[in-house]
């Protein structure tokens, strides 16, 4: 038998603090202050085992996030697996820029492309509510979890299996949105942590990360709306090559914007017009 103060002190040999208290209190359905106020209380036998196997995975490296089956993103919980990658802060920027993108449009039609858990597609249907939202993913395990997350948060998404614009015919939209691949094959970042545990197929794509970029910015300009945008997350160090790739195809009012954390992170332009490339902005 142990107490809830016992087995914290214990996990703590193991993994951080409020690590163990996140997984504590998940399998007790608890809160940290219930925890702290029921310090002396017994814990089952049956619970003390699960939370000796949680703090076991957890100290072999698997993410909080899959343990839990929860993420938070845009101030709203969704359901993970590793089926999916985890939503990670950096992305509400795709959000961010997608509703400023959509400002007067009466019902846009919105393209989410790779959709995951589909944090992005479900997040932009409640904040757009007028707008029509599409999601497609390769990967029908994804699929699934994006549906849960639709149905459970009162999403309307159409969600599409489908090898990126495959399914789309000649379907056009006023804001397509990607959250591609794009780590470099061989990256030494593929074997460092939670990356260790995520989708290969959802972080990694050819030898500069860019292919999966590349078929996009190409085929985009085929499934936008005239003065539609596309906006697409890259890596921390990709910004220039994606600005190249846009202009050599010729995408007007190209834009890069910055990350909380100061990095170029999103990058986008609006369909190409038989004039030819126009401005070039860094937003902040």
């Amino acid at each position: 038998m142990s107490s809830i103060a016992a087995a914290l002190r214990a996990a703590r040999l193991s993994i951080p603090p409020n690590e163990a208290r996140l997984l504590l209190g998940y399998l007790l359905g608890r809160d940290t202050a219930w925890l702290e106020a029921h310090r002396d209380e017994v814990l089952e036998d049956a619970d003390a085992e699960s939370f000796a196997a949680l703090i076991e995975r957890r100290a072999a490296g698997a993410p909080v996030a899959y343990l839990l089956g929860v993420r938070e993103f845009y101030g709203r919980d969704f359901a993970v697996s590793p089926a999916v990658l985890i939503p990670r802060p950096e992305t509400e920027l795709l959000v961010d820029l997608g509703k400023a993108a959509l400002k007067g449009l009466a019902a846009p039609r919105i393209l989410d492309l790779g959709t995951g858990s589909g944090c992005v597609a479900v997040t932009l249907a409640l904040e757009v509510p007028q707008a029509e939202v599409t999601a497609v993913d390769i990967a029908a395990a994804a699929l699934d979890v994006a549906r849960g997350n639709a149905d459970f948060l009162g999403a309307r998404v159409r969600f599409l299996h489908s090898d990126w614009f495959a399914v789309l015919g000649r379907e056009r939209f006023d804001l397509i949105v990607a959250n591609p691949p794009y780590i470099a094959a061989g990256d030494p970042h593929l074997a460092q942590g939670d990356l260790r545990f995520e989708p290969e197929t959802a972080l990694h794509c050819g030898a500069d990360g860019l292919d999966a970029i590349r078929g996009i910015i190409a085929a985009a300009a085929q499934h936008l709306r005239r003065g539609g945008r596309l906006y697409f997350e890259h890596g921390y160090d990709q910004a220039a090559a994606v600005a190249g790739l846009l202009q050599a195809a010729e995408y007007e009012n190209i834009e890069q914007h910055r990350d909380l954390a100061g990095i170029v992170r999103v990058s986008g332009g609006c369909v190409p017009a038989p004039r030819g490339v126009g401005a070039f902005a860094d937003a902040p």
